[in-house]
C-alpha cells in the first residue's frame, strides 16, 4: 500500500478529480490510500437528486460549493474540520459492500483514542448512536474504492441548516432530527488533537510504522497533475455533472429499503413510460441510465415492466434493492 498526498488542495472539484484519476490509472497491483480535506462542500452521491438534496438559499448565501461524486449513498457535508479517507484497489469481486474491511483500521484508530467506534447498519460509523462517518464505493473496470467522511469537529449546524434529509430516511432510522444523528469525533476525545495529529495517527496505524516518514509514498507527477485538472474540467467544474435536468414526470414513487432509499419518476403517455429517472443513495455497480433505458417505451402494467426486467440483473444497478422491489414501486 502507497500513502499520495493532495498537497493540501481544499477544492472538492480537484480533490474528487485526483481520486478518479487514481482509480483510472493505479489499482491494479497495489492499494493506494488518499486523503483530502475540503472547503465548506456538499458532496451529492451518484444517483441523487441534487436540488432536493440541498437547502439552496443556505447553500448560495454560504457560498458552499456542491459537487456530485462517483460513487452512490447519500449527501454529506465537508468542511476543514473533516478528512476524507479513500482506500483505492483492485475490485477482486469481495470486496465491493464490505465496509467492514476497509474501516477496520478506521475504527481502531478511533478505539485506540478512547472513542468507542463501530460499524453500524451498511455504511456509517457510529459512536453511542450518533454518527461520526459516512462511507461509500464505487467500482469499474476492475478497480474499486472506498471512501469516508471522518467529522473530527465539523460545523454542525451547517450541516444540519445545508443539507435536506428526506422523511423516509428520518423514520427508518427512528430519530427526530438530522442534529440528534450527527456527532464530531472531537466529543468522545478525553484531549483534543489537531487535523495534522488526526492524520499522523491513521497513518502510522494503517503502515504500521513508527514514523511517519516512514510511510511509503507515490508522489504525483506533473503529468499526472495534468490530467487531474483536465479530469476536473471535463466531469467535477460542470453544471450538468453536478446537478443535471430533471425530466418532466407525472408518476413518483419512493420507498426506504434496508440498503438505500429508491425514488422512481417517469412522465406515463397514453399508457407508456417516458423520461424515466431513478434516484437514491443506494450502491450499485452498474450505470443508472442503461436501467432507466429499459424501461423507456414500455407500457405501464405490471406484466410488460416485468417481461421489459426479464433479463436485467437489476442488483447489479441498484445494490442489494431486488427486481422485485423495483417492479413493485413502478406499479
Amino acid at each position: 500500500m502507497k500513502f499520495i498526498d493532495n498537497h493540501g488542495i481544499t477544492d472538492p472539484m480537484i480533490n474528487l478529480a485526483i481520486e478518479e484519476y487514481i482509480l483510472q490509472n493505479f489499482g491494479e497491483k497495489d492499494t493506494y490510500l488518499l486523503f483530502y480535506i475540503n472547503k465548506p462542500s456538499i458532496i451529492i452521491g451518484r444517483n441523487q437528486n441534487t436540488i432536493e438534496e440541498i437547502n439552496t438559499d443556505y447553500v448560495e448565501e454560504n457560498n458552499i460549493k456542491v459537487v456530485r461524486r462517483l460513487s452512490g449513498g447519500g449527501a454529506v457535508y465537508h468542511d476543514e474540520q473533516n478528512l476524507n479517507f479513500s482506500f483505492i484497489t483492485k475490485d477482486d469481486g469481495e470486496s465491493f459492500h464490505n465496509f467492514a474491511k476497509f474501516l477496520k483500521p478506521v475504527i481502531e484508530v478511533l478505539n485506540e483514542l478512547g472513542v468507542p467506534a463501530e460499524l453500524q447498519g451498511r455504511n456509517d460509523v457510529v459512536v453511542e448512536g450518533r454518527k461520526i462517518s459516512g462511507n461509500a464505493m464505487f467500482s469499474t473496470r476492475g478497480r474499486m474504492f472506498s471512501h469516508g467522511t471522518l467529522m473530527l469537529d465539523s460545523e454542525i449546524e451547517n450541516v444540519v441548516k445545508a443539507l435536506k434529509v428526506k422523511k423516509e430516511k428520518i423514520e427508518s432510522k427512528g430519530i427526530k432530527s438530522i442534529r440528534s444523528r450527527v456527532a464530531n469525533i472531537s466529543e468522545f476525545l478525553d484531549e483534543k488533537i489537531t487535523m495534522e495529529e488526526f492524520k499522523e495517527r491513521i497513518l502510522k496505524h494503517v503502515f504500521q510504522v513508527e514514523d511517519v516518514n516512514d510511510v511509503p509514498r507515490y508522489e504525483l507527477t506533473e503529468e499526472d497533475w495534468e490530467n487531474i485538472h483536465k479530469i476536473s474540467e471535463e466531469r467535477y467544474q460542470k453544471w450538468e455533472w453536478n446537478y443535471g435536468k430533471s425530466p418532466a414526470f407525472n408518476v413518483q414513487a419512493s420507498h426506504k429499503f434496508p440498503s438505500g432509499l429508491l425514488d422512481v419518476r417517469f412522465d406515463v403517455k397514453k399508457g407508456v413510460i417516458k423520461n424515466c429517472k431513478i434516484y437514491g443513495d443506494f450502491f450499485g455497480l452498474g450505470e443508472i441510465k442503461d436501467l432507466e433505458d429499459k424501461l423507456i417505451g414500455v407500457r405501464h402494467e405490471k406484466q410488460a415492466i416485468e417481461e421489459a426486467l426479464e433479463n436485467v440483473d437489476v442488483e447489479h444497478y441498484l445494490g442489494r434493492i431486488t427486481k422485485e422491489d423495483l417492479i413493485n414501486l413502478l406499479y
